[in-house]
């Protein structure tokens, strides 16, 4: 049985870090998705369902915090 690769979302309005951080991630092996905001996000996170999320927090718009409430809200 062949494992599946793990997938991470990238959150950040950074271009630089959140490509850094892809870059790096990809490198290891992992799949790696990107999202700019809290919004992005959102909809990222509902259609591919990833592993893990690196979540900035201070983001313009809808902040990490936000993010994060929604997700709990939303189960």
């Amino acid at each position: 049985m062949v494992a599946k690769t793990k997938s991470i979302l990238v959150i950040d309005d950074n271009d630089d870090i959140r490509g850094l951080l892809s870059l790096v991630l990809q490198k290891e092996g992992y799949e790696v998705l990107e999202a700019a905001g809290g919004s992005e996000a959102l909809i990222k996170i509902n259609e591919s369902k990833p592993d893990l999320i690196l979540l900035d927090v201070m983001m313009p718009g809808m902040n990490g915090f936000e993010v994060c409430e929604k997700l709990r809200k939303d189960g």
